[in-house]
């Protein structure tokens, strides 16, 4: 819709395109990939995409449905209304959700065919809601083998054994896997996770002896999966690799055969010369050092670019300048030097933050640490208000659409 201002009236005549102000691009071709490597890596221990988070920030129903195109055998969230949204959408693979509260829908969880996630004070709820369902509940019984969050304590594990057993004797539920979640995977030497893993053993002994015959045993997350067969089991749950992103301090994700998947990129909205000692942004923290041209970069911490990241790259033209001055809500700044008038050409520019990085741009690994942080919430905390653009969507005729736009971040 366009509104003239001076009428106050509006035209139903499709405006400019908001993607081309500022978007994530996100290439499901590379999600493709990316699961098809993780496939190669666990086999023959199948794939589980996690897509809790809004797959995360890449979309959570392209990326599914892309990720169980390329291969992947089950799907995984944190929250039942994730779930249920994927479900809405028409995706009715194996789902798991694992993470409740007492206010978790667990009815619609059931009457949706969702697997269940169990740490142990959830299980009377579940059993209530197969019983209003009428339908038994499918359960994924968790163990805390080491991390110290949800999961059942090793001297509980018996009894919340014993107790979903009995139910299912009654019809009431499945229990359909038992897993667990690694700590340290990401540090290799570590030996926590060797720990871990004799935990978990140790719990599905106490399983099987009570029973229990799970469809899927799972413990290893993307780290695991790329570094620890003896993790692999029954299924993999992989994260981070699917968005192409690598989870190893001091690996590319490159190295590990992973494309990263989201592009966040924008135009430069304005060009203008200045003189030396031009304070930048809040606080002046910056001062140009000689005659320069700033260029404004109309994204901020309110588009999920971290206020801290200070010197985060931007690639305008061929060229990766850093950020200078405070980022703010909505716009952030990069000094392009004395470039003279030849910087007002830059008006209009395409600027990328972070991408694959193939062309010697800028990653989101480089803003992870700018922002002291990890490049899973680089990726992650990329708002809504910044829409995304799937590209390579396939078609029901198993074609590609060049591209898939969706305003205000994913469904």
């Amino acid at each position: 819709m366009t509104y003239p201002a001076t009428t106050g009236e509006f035209s139903g005549a499709p405006g400019p395109d908001p993607h081309h102000e500022r978007s994530a691009v996100i290439d499901l071709d590379a999600i493709r990939h990316n699961v098809r490597r993780l496939a190669a890596a666990a086999s023959p221990a199948k794939v589980m995409a996690v897509v809790k988070a809004d797959a995360y920030g890449h979309g959570a129903v392209p990326v599914a449905r892309a990720a169980i195109e390329a291969g992947a055998s089950w799907l995984g969230v944190a929250h039942i209304s994730e779930a249920l949204a994927l479900r809405a959408a028409g995706i009715d693979a194996p789902l798991l959700a694992w993470l409740h509260t007492v206010d978790s829908n667990f009815g619609a969880a059931v009457a949706a065919g969702v697997d269940i996630g169990c740490s142990g004070w959830e299980l009377d709820r579940i059993v209530a809601a197969a019983r209003e369902q009428e339908r038994p509940a499918r359960v994924h019984l968790k163990v805390d083998t080491g991390l110290g969050r949800n999961g059942a304590t090793l001297d509980t594990w018996d009894q919340l054994v014993g107790e979903a057993m009995d139910y299912q004797d009654q019809g009431l539920l499945r229990v359909v896997g038992i897993f667990s979640h690694l700590a340290v995977a990401d540090e290799p030497d570590r030996p926590e996770t060797d720990q871990q893993l004799a935990a978990f053993r140790e719990a599905l002994a106490v399983a099987e002896d009570a029973g229990v015959d799970p469809e899927v045993r799972h413990l290893a997350n993307t780290p695991a999966t790329l570094s620890r067969p003896d993790t692999h089991f029954d299924l993999v749950r992989a994260g981070l690799g699917i968005y192409g992103l690598s989870p190893f301090e001091g690996q590319t994700s490159a190295e590990l055969g992973l494309r990263p998947a989201m592009t966040f990129r924008t135009r430069v909205s304005q060009c203008k010369e200045v003189p030396d000692g031009q304070g930048v942004s809040y606080g002046l923290r910056y001062h140009t050092t000689g005659r320069s041209t700033l260029a404004l970069i109309p994204v901020g911490y309110a588009d999920g670019i971290p206020r801290i990241a200070t010197g985060g790259p931007v690639r305008v033209a061929g060229h990766t300048y850093p950020v200078v001055g405070r980022i703010a809500m909505d716009q952030m700044v990069i000094d392009l030097g004395d470039t003279g008038p030849a910087g007002a050409a830059l008006l209009g520019a395409e600027a990328v933050l972070f991408g694959s990085g193939d062309d010697g741009g800028p990653t989101a690994d480089d803003w992870a640490r700018a922002a002291g942080t990890i490049n899973y919430e680089i990726v992650t905390r990329i708002s809504p208000r910044v829409p995304r653009r799937f590209i390579n969507e396939q078609d029901t005729s198993g074609g590609r659409h060049a591209a898939a736009l969706q305003t205000g971040g994913a469904a």
